[in-house]
């Protein structure tokens, strides 16, 4: 993740309003989380550069634009 895109000071007045992840399932866990900073990071980069959810870099970011986008809907 780049560090310019969400800087430690907006990180700390963010995450206290973003909702809890929620628990992994024991049996099956699935893949890891995308952390919410990255994804923040990936909805940063769009609101920013204007592109579309498909084309974020997901080496420059950290996670795929798709991910930051339902991350992004789960939010809201």
């Amino acid at each position: 993740m780049r560090a310019d895109l969400v800087p430690d000071d907006l990180w700390e007045r963010v995450a206290p309003l973003l909702p809890p992840a929620p628990e992994r399932r024991h049996r099956h866990p699935g893949r890891l989380r995308v952390p919410d900073r990255v994804a923040l990071a990936g909805v940063i980069y769009v609101l920013r550069t204007g592109v579309a959810w498909r084309d974020v870099p997901a080496e420059a970011v950290g996670c795929s634009g798709v991910t930051a986008w339902r991350r992004l809907r789960d939010w809201t």
